[in-house]
């Protein structure tokens, strides 16, 4: 058998036959134990997601043999071993980062405080390859801050610190000395290096190392055991400063050589100053040789120094800021400022509002139809409609003011105003009037107005529609999934087409579960895009919100206290942002996906021409189909993909730049799916469903939207 190293881990590849051949003698000695956990590492391997690429999965395992421990271990070969133990890194580090982090080498002068630090960037991978160095061993004293047990007492801490490391990642490179530095030795251990943590007691050395790292740009980091203070000298971003923040002048570091501890005090005082340093700690050092015979450090504080030392690495390697200076992350001074949590009040901790009544001064009838138009149905509920009544007439257009991003041309507005028209009409017959209505496109000032004339007459086709147009309402819950009768996907065919549109009615599970994805991807898209995402939380109203006749209250979006729960998350653009760069949130389309799912039907609604007169005329008839599908007992949920109202390759870019090509590609599948003539345009989604009431109505606004002309 080839001599192994006796103070070395040895990695064997049992494809080399050398390594076979030791492996072999390892596994027959009968004082070396042998430890074979490879199947549980591999199943556990194969079960992460993504999943593993072939080339993982195939990775021939290794053999380490343990020295000290007289023990040879069978694990996953490097690249699969990495993947699976820094899996759950991500995506707080993303594979990406962990990869350019996995290059860094970083060297740690002093053992004691420097031990974890060494551990903690093994554990988090943050580095390549770790350059360790201390000449003093372990002793019981050192117990009460370094993870050590009593088999390492009277082993050297550099030692002590590369076995630990080598039972967690054989195959990080740790190369560690037991003679300590001096200013002979720095050049070789600084060459090369990208950071330097200094935790070494010599302030000669502190300064022989910055002198070293400034010539190198090498930046230093130090951490103190006392209120978390972090020191960071970015000599590779100025490689000119002054070591030491400047604090010590031009001194020589070998002027420290020999002095005694008395003498060197005052130097100390300078760099560390005394105003920060922790009541206790200064009277310690006052009690050093006396009372006490070194320093005190908890190993808490040691474990904060370390973690601050490892956010300050993560940035370096990264190149996100990170500045020379100093901070401190006191522990104890922040538990000094606890506070009893803000109370966010829950939905059923607030009564529903009472809706407002209307009234224009110009008489019942009048009273009654913007009554019934105010109801309609918008997007977001931005009623984006501004209404100018008369004695004998009402005239709705499309209020700019109240457009969105979605709201491309103006079609999803034209629809609401179309809707409102509608309602208003239908009261307007409830009430013995019929209506003269006429459509005036783009005037300078509404991208639409619809003008209603009032007579006298009947409309008894409108007016068997005037329960409803109270009575109708968004109802979000989720279905059983039911299926939806022959008998009622035949009524809502025919009013369609009663008011000049066309439904496609899904009832297959198979081609409902299409649309689901698609509407889960274009989701998942509204919630990545910054402005979609802006504009859709600014569409929620929470209980207690002063706007609440405007918007969505979260009340009606009948979401489980689970779902509840991780809305405020939803809300945060750094949030979904972070999903952006990660290229994942998948998971924002899962609500969609599964209220989509659990429908009975999924009813779109066509309407023939693209002008803002046509979607109007569509949106009477999406009311029409809404209300006769509740009449049905059924629950109706509008459906608004973020692609719906794009047509060119210029609106989907304004929509979504970076991702106008997926929701183009989206938009043409849902086409299929609803076989969509060229001269068709989609007006709206139904998701019609068997489900229990809505849980909130929908609020609206009469106080700045209605004046008399």
């Amino acid at each position: 058998m080839a001599a192994l190293d006796a103070n070395h881990i040895s990695i064997l590849d049992p494809q080399n036959p050398a390594d076979a051949a030791a492996l072999e003698e390892l596994l027959r000695d009968p004082a070396v134990n042998t430890v074979d956990t490879w199947a549980d590492q591999f199943a556990a391997l194969a079960e992460l997601r993504p999943a593993p690429t072939s080339d993982l999965l195939d990775e021939p395992a290794r053999w380490i043999y343990y020295p000290w421990r007289a023990a040879v271990l069978k694990l996953l070969g490097p690249r699969s071993y990495r993947r699976l133990r820094l899996d759950r890194n991500r995506h707080l580090a993303t594979s990406a980062e962990q990869d350019r982090l996995g290059r860094l080498r970083v060297g740690i002068v002093g053992l004691s405080s420097g031990h974890l630090i060494a551990h903690s960037l093994a554990v988090a991978g943050f580095c390549g390859e770790l350059r360790l160095t201390d000449f003093d061993t372990l002793g019981v004293s050192n117990l009460n801050r370094i993870p050590a047990t009593v088999f390492d007492i009277g082993l050297n801490k550099a030692t002590a610190a590369m076995r630990r490391i080598a039972e967690l990642d054989p195959y990080l490179l740790v190369r560690h000395s037991t003679a300590g530095l001096s200013a002979e030795s720095l050049a070789p251990f600084l060459d090369g290096l990208d950071v330097l943590v200094e935790q070494c007691d010599s302030l000669e050395m502190k300064l022989h190392l910055r002198h070293g790292a400034r010539a190198r740009g090498i930046p230093v980091l130090m951490a103190t055991s006392d209120r978390g203070l972090i020191d960071v000298e970015r000599f590779d971003v100025d490689p000119t400063r002054p070591v030491f923040h400047g604090l010590l002048g031009d001194i020589d570091p070998d002027t420290m050589a020999g002095l005694p501890i008395a003498e060197k005090l005052p130097y100390l005082m300078q760099v560390f100053d005394p105003a920060r340093v922790s009541p206790r700690m200064g009277a310690s050092l006052l009690e050093v040789g006396r009372t006490l015979s070194a320093w005190p450090q908890l190993v808490g504080d040691v474990t904060v120094g370390a973690a601050t030392v490892l956010e300050a690495i993560r940035r370096i390697g990264l190149n996100e800021p990170l500045a020379s200076g100093r901070t401190q992350v006191d522990i104890g001074g922040l538990l000094g400022e606890l506070a009893e949590p803000t109370h966010v009040a829950g939905p059923a901790d607030v009564p529903l509002p009472e809706a407002g009544a209307v009234s224009t001064g110009l008489g019942q009838v009048i009273d009654a139809a913007v009554a019934a138009a105010i109801r309609a149905p918008s997007g977001g509920n931005a009623q984006p409609w501004r209404i100018t009544a008369t004695a004998d007439s009402l005239v709705i257009g499309i209020d700019p003011a109240r457009t969105s991003t979605m709201d491309i041309g103006f079609r999803g507005s034209a629809v609401a105003v179309g809707a409102a028209a509608f309602n208003a009409r239908v009261a307007a017959a409830a009430n013995g009037f019929a209506t003269e209505v006429s459509y005036t496109e783009p005037d300078g000032t509404y991208p639409l107005r619809i003008a209603l004339r009032l007579r006298p007459g009947g409309a008894p086709e409108l007016a068997r529609w005037h329960s409803g147009v109270f009575e109708r309402e968004t109802n979000r819950h989720r279905g059983t999934g039911a299926p939806l009768t022959p008998e009622v996907a035949e009524t809502l065919s025919r009013v369609a087409r009663q008011y000049d549109a066309r439904v496609h009615i899904m009832v297959d599970h198979d081609e409902i579960a299409r649309a689901a994805t698609v509407f889960a991807d274009a989701d998942r898209v509204r919630y990545l895009t910054p402005t979609l995402h802006r504009e859709m939380i600014s569409e929620l109203r929470w209980p207690g919100d002063d706007d609440m006749d405007f918007g969505i209250d979260v009340r009606s979006l009948a979401l489980d206290s689970g779902d509840l729960a991780v809305l405020p998350l939803l809300r945060r653009t750094d949030v979904v942002a972070a999903l952006d760069d990660w290229d994942a949130g998948t998971v924002l389309g899962d609500d969609t996906s599964d209220r989509l799912r659990a429908s009975s039907a999924v009813v779109t609604v066509l309407t023939r021409g693209a002008a803002l007169s046509d979607f109007a005329r569509g949106g009477a008839a999406v009311v029409a189909v809404w209300m006769a599908a509740q009449a049905a007992g059924l629950a109706v949920q509008p459906m608004s993909p973020p692609f719906l109202y794009a047509h060119t390759g210029t609106e989907f870019g304004e929509l979504s730049g970076k991702y106008a090509d997926q929701l183009r590609r989206l938009q043409g599948t849902f086409d299929a799916l609803t076989s969509k003539g060229q001269d068709e345009s989609v007006v709206l989604v139904l998701r019609i469903s068997d489900a229990p009431p809505a849980s909130v109505p929908s609020r609206r606004s009469t106080a700045f939207e209605v004046s008399a002309g």
